[in-house]
């Protein structure tokens, strides 16, 4: 890896335990690694220093939190620093010192892998910023939708404010966004369903979880007095099905434990899907949903008179068990890593845990596709294409496989019990981007990818990289160097970005190309001329005066290297002998 020379290409991912390098430029002994073209992007071109606070803002509009466990290394460096300098640089907390280069350089390299896909726009939605532009369009035309009422078949769904409306959103990077009511707690009603069955599926596999829960769409109301030609419930995402599967979990997961172990077993699963994010329980309703459960219990009933049940099924344990699950509370910033971690394959995207195992959650995302959403499962399927779960807490939990995780929360609910605003917004994403499960990737031409780089093809990155150069903007021309971008594109006629540079007066960026990235100083347009020619054309004497003196010490270097080669002795002057190209 000492001799790697980052040559317009991406660094594959896989090499995270390798050591970031340089980018070298024309001067071997100049290489500059990636810390440094980081500081060199944000620092202050007076105080050649680098302000924290702008650096994580910088951060924050790619995607990633300063509070993101992967970063915490970075944080804690950071607040070492602090105190360590607080006496000398008077700064107010962590966030508004500001540091030089080496201090820079030793508080970023834990987490340099990291921050430098970041900056290199190498997660799964590269235009971080302009793909949340589109969610928040849909936030704000989806808060005008009045339809739909608030759940009353307890009191304690009945008090939910009609106007709460939140959405949050994490890639399988780890990206987060997040607008309106997105810290308020809401219990996780029948989004708790997914979740059980996952767990079921990976501690138990599916010959002995689907020994006892079917498969099928019921075609019938979620919580119908109804079992499939087997005796079995339809699926885990109706209410017989999830009673089921509790009962599994209480049963035969750990059967030693009691209801009191069983909960916080279950619940610290929940956690370590939602990365350690914050996770409640609301006794309140517990005991409302346990008290207003004559159609649950005459479930959970039935089934047992069709013997459904594994031996020594404790049927009040289930039942309480089942009212727990569904009454533990989360928001839609935690709900949002839940799904993010089905879509990506059982991995937390924020903490890098294994959670799940991918068959477990391909099966989950199988039924959630199929029977997610009560009655309005089959619609859902056809108009919107992607698995979600919706709760009559107003939540939905929807997931985007490979991409990213959605919840979505608003109380009022339509005829079949699904959050009004939260299918809008569903249609509204899909109608937008090419995120249902069979939409084309090549040739939906009416709808956007965002996984794809704004800039793609060649040509619209020379226009980008010269747009950049004439208007002297050296800040993007660090982030196209940083993307690996070849800075010595040129357009149909031959122009470079040093040409737009020294033709506008941009000395700053004239010597960013020459000096960091390494271009030739003298190339020709197809008229024959070359950047200094551009710079005395328009007067930009500092340029023109930067360019002869570039080229005076380049030639001088050439002749001095000539002079090395005229001894025979010099064993790096000598050419190869050619070799003879057989016929």
């Amino acid at each position: 890896m000492d001799d790697f020379e980052f040559s317009g290409h991406y660094i594959d991912d896989d090499f995270k335990e390798l050591p970031l390098r340089a980018f070298r430029t024309r001067d071997q002994d100049q290489a500059t690694n990636a810390e440094d073209v980081l500081f060199d992007m944000f620092k202050n071109e007076e105080t050649g220093l680098i302000s924290v606070g702008e650096f994580l803002a910088a951060l924050r509009i790619t995607g990633l939190r300063k509070n993101d466990p992967r970063l915490q290394e970075f944080t804690d460096n950071l607040k070492k620093e602090h105190i360590k300098n607080s006496d000398r640089t008077k700064a107010i907390s962590h966030e508004t010192q500001k540091l030089d280069r080496e201090q820079f350089r030793r508080i970023i390299n834990p987490n340099i892998v990291l921050i430098s896909r970041a900056f290199r726009h190498q997660f799964i939605i590269p235009d971080w910023s302009g793909f949340t532009k589109h969610i928040e369009d849909f936030y704000w035309k989806c808060k005008t939708n009045t339809e739909g009422k608030v759940a009353s078949y307890i009191p304690q769904l009945a008090r939910m404010n009609p106007e709460y409306w939140g959405v949050s959103v994490c890639t399988i990077d780890g990206q987060r966004f997040s607008i309106g009511d997105t810290s308020i707690p809401f219990t996780l009603q029948s989004c708790s369903k997914p979740l059980t069955y996952a767990i079921a599926l990976d501690r138990l596999g599916p010959e002995v979880v689907h020994q006892y829960v079917g498969q099928e769409p019921s075609g019938r109301n979620f919580n119908e007095l109804v079992l499939d030609y087997g005796k079995k419930p339809h699926n885990p995402m109706i209410n017989a099905g999830a009673i089921l599967i509790c009962s599994l979990l209480k049963t035969l997961i750990k059967p030693e434990m009691g209801l009191a172990e069983k909960f916080d077993f279950t619940m610290n699963c929940f956690k370590r899907l939602a990365g350690g994010e914050n996770l409640g329980f609301n006794n309140a309703v517990f005991l409302s949903e346990r008290e207003a459960a004559d159609r649950n219990y005459a479930l959970g009933f039935y089934m047992r008179e069709h013997k459904c049940y594994p031996e020594k099924t404790n049927l009040q344990e289930v039942m309480d068990f089942y009212f727990q699950c569904c009454a533990m509370e989360a928001n839609c910033e935690t709900m949002a890593v839940m799904a993010a971690t089905l879509a990506n394959g059982g991995i937390c995207p924020v903490t890098e845990e294994k959670v799940l195992k991918p068959d477990s959650v391909r099966d989950v995302l199988s039924l959630m596709h199929s029977c997610g959403m009560y009655d309005y499962s089959g619609q859902f399927a056809f108009k919107v294409g992607i698995p979600a779960k919706s709760g009559v807490s107003g939540s939905l939990l929807v997931v985007i496989p490979n991409v990213m995780g959605i919840c979505t929360w608003s109380p009022p609910l339509d005829p079949l019990g699904n959050s009004c605003r939260g299918v809008q917004f569903c249609e509204e994403l899909v109608h937008e981007f090419n995120f249902h499960r069979y939409d084309n990737l090549k040739h939906a031409t009416n709808k956007r990818d965002p996984r794809r780089h704004k800039y793609e093809t060649k040509g619209l990155s020379i226009v980008n990289l010269l747009f950049s150069a004439a208007s002297g903007d050296v800040t993007a021309m660090r982030r196209h160097r940083l993307s690996g971008m070849d800075m010595t594109l040129s357009d149909y006629d031959g122009r470079t970005a040093l040409h737009l540079a020294a033709s506008e007066g941009h000395l700053d960026c004239v010597e960013f190309l020459i000096e960091h990235c390494g271009v030739p100083h003298d190339p020709k347009d197809r008229w024959g001329k070359r950047p200094v020619d551009e710079a005395e054309t328009f007067g930009h004497m500092q340029v023109v005066e930067y360019l002869n003196n570039y080229a005076l010490v380049h030639k001088t270097e050439l002749e001095n290297k000539q002079d090395e080669c005229i001894d025979d002795d010099n064993e790096s002057c000598r050419k190869p002998p050619e070799t003879a190209v057989q016929p």
